[in-house]
């Protein structure tokens, strides 16, 4: 009943609390108490912290750390080594491992130091185009089919059997057909737009396989100028392999070997076109080696023309660049070699 009483006092207002101090009866039971009227009363305990009791001295490292810090201590190098010990490393962010620089065994400047060219050379307006002779050296598209790398091949051919599960055999045979037959009168209209230096003609733009594709290079035409060479054949007798050179023109003032591709996807880098820069490099290799060209190139250019008539992106390669593919596509001839 005492505790009771004591309490209802305490919750009313601080004003009536002097009356704790007029009962009796509280004067007779607690003599020993001191009470104050001071509304710390009120005022919550003071809590005590628990590491003020730890023998710091013993535990001194571990009692500064605990209490020094007011953000995590940890770091992104002790996360990761915790991810690693019950993980283990992660695939997605582990940084790419160079591979060694091979140097082919065989190795050929693309630029022929022994090739002549006249001082004056054949400025004619009619490109060359020498046709493909049939002989015993591999193309440059055999050579880099052959060679594909293993990723490469895995995921062209999951390609093939997703378009054979939704077109079936036959509709995927006629699919690939529909694409090469584009393909060629594609670059046909791109022939008879620099021999005739005007644009292609009616039917061809009004062909709906390959409209789209006209409209999608014709930001890249104009800066196309002084073309040399036109579906024209070239081989490299050094190193024994041919293939056919879509186009040899300036682009921007730089000479080049122009590749033309078509794509329903977009390609916005050059990482994109796989083996393309490979290809351009051999051409260009094959140009500067063959005594046909009274010129030699050093520059690529790879354009890759979409069907529905968006702008399409041209891959411009320096002589830097080439350089570079011009050693892997060496490799990728001694890896053909080996193999044959």
């Amino acid at each position: 009943l005492v505790r009771m009483k004591f309490l209802q006092l305490l919750s009313r207002k601080p004003r009536k609390l002097e009356m704790l101090f007029q009962i009796p009866f509280c004067q007779k039971q607690f003599p020993h108490m001191c009470l104050a009227t001071s509304t710390s009363l009120y005022s919550k305990k003071k809590k005590v912290n628990s590491y003020e009791q730890v023998d710091q001295e013993k535990y001194k490292n571990l009692v500064y750390s605990v209490t020094s810090y007011k953000t995590s201590a940890q770091t992104p190098e002790t996360i990761f080594e915790e991810d690693n010990l019950l993980y283990g490393p992660p695939n997605k962010h582990r940084p790419p491992v160079k591979a060694e620089t091979k140097t082919p065994k065989n190795w050929v400047p693309l630029i022929n130091p022994n090739k002549r060219i006249p001082l004056l050379n054949s400025d004619s307006n009619h490109p060359m185009k020498i046709a493909l002779q049939k002989t015993k050296m591999p193309s440059v598209t055999r050579i880099l089919q052959q060679t594909i790398s293993p990723q490469q091949a895995f995921y062209l051919e999951r390609w093939k059997q997703k378009m054979i599960l939704e077109l079936g055999k036959d509709g995927f045979a006629e699919y690939t057909k529909n694409l090469f037959l584009q393909g060629e009168l594609f670059h046909a209209a791109l022939e008879s737009i620099f021999l005739s230096e005007e644009m292609a003609t009616k039917e061809q733009k009004e062909d709906i396989a390959i409209s789209g594709y006209l409209s999608s290079v014709q930001h890249v035409l104009k800066d196309i100028s002084e073309v040399k060479a036109l579906e024209s054949a070239v081989q490299h007798e050094t190193l024994q392999y041919l293939g056919l050179v879509d186009c040899v023109a300036k682009y921007r003032g730089q000479l080049c070997v122009i590749d033309w591709k078509t794509s329903e996807k977009p390609k916005p880098s050059l990482k994109n076109t796989f083996d393309n820069p490979l290809q351009v490099a051999a051409y260009i290799g094959a140009i500067n080696d063959d005594a046909n060209y009274d010129f030699q190139v050093s520059c690529g250019l790879i354009v890759v023309a979409y069907k529905n008539g968006s702008p399409a992106h041209p891959h411009f390669m320096d002589p830097e660049l080439c350089s570079q593919y011009w050693n892997k596509w060496l490799l990728r001839l001694e890896e053909y070699m080996d193999k044959n």
